[in-house]
């Protein structure tokens, strides 16, 4: 295969790369070099582009690198030196004189190493191991390099270098036969190309993960990495490295002995390779098609084929093309009985065989003897490293002696003196700590009395301020009361005056009667609000009488909910609403007071009814009334949640909604006490929460929350629960 194709044009384009701005065409270059014959650093940069624009005509890369290189060393300029080096490096590289190459390269790495350039010394590196890999000798030593590149590269936050170091750990890994190393190692070249829109690392890399997918014969993947890599490299006009993807997949179904889709890609190769007169890639798709021509049975074809690949192999020294199209001819000379050219090409095929067989030897070999020599070095440096401990243990035994002798001495005096020291100080803080003691206890005294006075203040304004809502609340019925009383008697007096005419008006008279019926209902329901309210007072005012006893909260809300259903039944039979239980069995039984509990249910439960009721009355059949309960327990806390489908609360008046004598019901209709008992009864006797969250028009839902841990069940029922709504 030919991935190093897809390897030495990355390098290329990395290490020939511009310091400066984006660079301009080659002509306004050189007339910016006529013009300007200024000698500073501009011009470096300006010689340095150029070599990278004319990166495919190599004597004029070594020209303008080499011009870069003397005025960089001139104005002492150790960024475009480096620079220099390394374009003259793979310059080199090229023209296969790696010696020169690595001079370069090393060279490079000094200048950037002097400079404390992190990037330019992660560059070097990426060289020295692209020398390495190229050569084939010394596979470990390029690993190290390009591992110690990559750290270089990291600190640096070079993404570019990191990237293509990644590449080439990838490349080396497949050749030592690490493929689990390098499939990790190429998806995050993959990810990192992806990320940085670098195409042609991208390409390159999924051209590297097909090969190795096809080495370790996972067909489907092999597969799906070829195919992107040549449609992404037809997209970006790389048609050379779209040619290698093509020659893959041919070999790829030759091996699976899918020959016709060998054919197919072998020829779709060999197009691409005489189009763009690409002499590195032809050979390759010529012995593609004849093997699979071979197997196919068409040993003309083959034959044909073969002896053009062998020929084209030889122009570029291709010895894995040499044997390939040997081992074809021999093949195809001996099913043509023809047996004297087929034993010569299988002698050609046996050699090339030797020679890369000793190629990839030695390879092997130099790893094990790295491995070996590694090895060793590791145990001489622990014989070492044991030696200077012992050394070190020697020496800072008799230092700690002296030391310890020191420190003895040195901590009897100082001993002395801080005992002396203490007594002071702590003399001092003694007397401090009285002093403040004293104060303190003064402090707490008037904090004692002054919180006493406090809460008594507290008190008395709340309970001024609980008096005047009693008084004005009180205060309406009585005003209703005696305005009606006084039109009541008025209209007596005019009947009692009808009655002792001569002349009576009976139908004056019956208007007159219903007059003083209807005065007298109203001055009743108003007594009765007063008295509503008084008696609401006064069963707050004793609700802390009751006893705590284990409750089944579940139980209680079920038969509340029911009660408020059956008051509303008695009140309009016509009308009813659907009851959703959501219960917990996990809340066990609650030490609660009967009393307070039912009546805060109840309350809550005859808002909801209320609401829903009031909706019904507007939207008529269409709108399906609902009241939800829900319990759960939550950690240590138990939830009850009342929901309705309802009118809603107007967000005008929802920060009202707990005050005292505050009600959204029409007059006469509710005291606005229920929810101020029911909050109060909550917070106050429970530490509990009781809050609201409502949609005027859509839901409301009270949500009340108890502390506590829940008691094991009795064997007794809890008591009856009887409860007054005040709403």
């Amino acid at each position: 295969m030919r991935c190093w194709l897809a390897l030495a044009a990355l390098s290329c384009s990395l290490c020939f790369r511009a310091l400066a701005a984006p660079p301009r065409g080659v002509d306004s270059l050189y007339t910016l070099l006529k013009r300007d014959a200024r000698q500073d650093t501009t011009r470096v940069q300006r010689y340095q582009t150029l070599s990278d624009l004319l990166a495919n005509d190599l004597p004029q890369v070594i020209a303008f690198s080499q011009k870069a290189l003397v005025l960089s060393r001139r104005l002492h300029y150790s960024k475009g030196e480096g620079s220099a080096l390394i374009s003259l490096g793979t310059a080199a590289r090229r023209q296969d004189n790696f010696p020169l190459a690595r001079r370069y390269a090393q060279q490079a790495l000094a200048v950037f190493a002097r400079s404390k350039d992190v990037s330019g010394q992660a560059r070097a590196y990426l060289q020295l191991s692209l020398i390495d890999e190229m050569t084939g000798v010394n596979l470990v030593a390029a690993l190290q390099t390009a591992l110690k590149g990559l750290t270089y590269a990291e600190r640096a936050h070079d993404h570019e270098t990191q990237l293509y170091l990644q590449y080439t750990l990838g490349d080396i890994y497949i050749k030592l036969g690490n493929y689990t190393d390098a499939l990790r190692t190429l998806q995050a070249t993959l990810a990192g190309g992806q990320k940085l829109a670098n195409q042609p690392v991208v390409g390159a890399t999924l051209t590297l993960l097909g090969r190795t997918h096809l080495l370790l014969k996972h067909w489907p993947q092999a597969t799906r990495y070829f195919r992107r890599a040549a449609r992404l490299h037809r997209q970006m006009g790389a048609i050379s490295n779209a040619t290698t993807d093509e020659i893959n997949l041919a070999e790829m179904y030759a091996q699976q002995a899918n020959y016709a889709l060998a054919l197919a890609h072998g020829q779709a190769a060999r197009a691409l390779a005489r189009a763009h007169h690409d002499t590195y890639n032809l050979p390759g798709a010529e012995l593609a098609l004849a093997r699979a021509y071979l197997h196919m049975g068409y040993a003309d074809s083959a034959l044909v084929l073969a002896q053009h690949g062998f020929a084209l192999s030889q122009q570029v020294n291709d010895k894995t093309g040499l044997a390939d199209a040997s081992d074809i001819l021999a093949q195809t000379y001996a099913r043509r009985r023809d047996f004297a050219p087929a034993y010569h090409y299988q002698s050609l095929w046996v050699s090339y065989q030797d020679s890369l067989a000793g190629a990839e030897t030695q390879r092997k070999t130099s790893a094990l003897r790295y491995g070996y020599e590694l090895g060793k070095k590791q145990d001489q440096i622990a014989l070492l490293t044991q030696a200077r401990q012992l050394q070190r243990l020697q020496l800072w035994g008799l230092l700690a002696g002296l030391v310890g002798t020191v420190l003895v001495v040195g901590l009897l005096v100082r001993n002395i003196y801080l005992k002396q020291r203490a007594n002071r100080v702590l003399g001092e803080k003694n007397a401090y700590i009285a002093h403040q003691r004293d104060n303190l206890d003064q402090t707490v005294v008037e904090l004692r009395a002054t919180q006493s006075q406090l809460v008594q203040t507290e008190k008395m304004v709340a309970l001024a301020a609980l008096t005047a809502g009693v008084a004005h609340e009180i205060q309406n019925p009585l005003n209703f009361v005696n305005n009606f009383s006084e039109v009541g008697l008025e209209l007596a007096i005019e009947l009692e005056a009808e009655t002792q005419k001569p002349t009576r008006d009976a139908a004056l008279e019956i208007d007159l009667l219903a007059d003083i019926k209807q005065n007298l209902l109203i001055i009743n329901q108003h007594g009765m609000r007063a008295g509503d309210i008084v008696k609401g007072m006064l069963e707050h005012a004793h609700a802390d009488k009751g006893q705590r006893q284990p409750l089944d909260l579940n139980k209680a809300a079920e038969e509340y909910l029911r009660l408020a259903h059956h008051n509303l039944q008695l009140k309009n039979q016509d009308f009813t609403f659907t009851r959703t239980l959501d219960l917990d069995p996990r809340l066990g039984l609650l030490p609660l007071v009967p009393q307070e509990i039912g009546r805060v249910l109840l309350n809550l439960f005859a808002n909801a009814v209320y609401a829903v009721r009031q909706k019904a009355a507007r939207l008529g059949p269409a709108y399906v009334p609902e009241v939800r309960v829900s319990t759960a327990r939550q950690g240590e806390q138990v939830v009850l949640r009342v929901r309705d489908n309802g009118t809603g609360i107007p967000a005008a008046v929802i920060k009202k909604i707990f005050d005292p004598f505050f009600t959204t019901k029409p007059p006469g209709e509710g005291t606005g006490l229920g929810l101020w008992f029911s909050y109060d009864i909550i917070t106050k006797s429970y530490g509990g929460t009781l809050t609201v969250a409502t949609e005027e028009g859509e839901f409301t839902e009270f949500t009340l929350t108890l502390p506590g841990t829940p008691t094991p069940p009795l064997a007794v029922e809890a008591p009856a629960l009887v409860a007054v709504s005040q709403d």
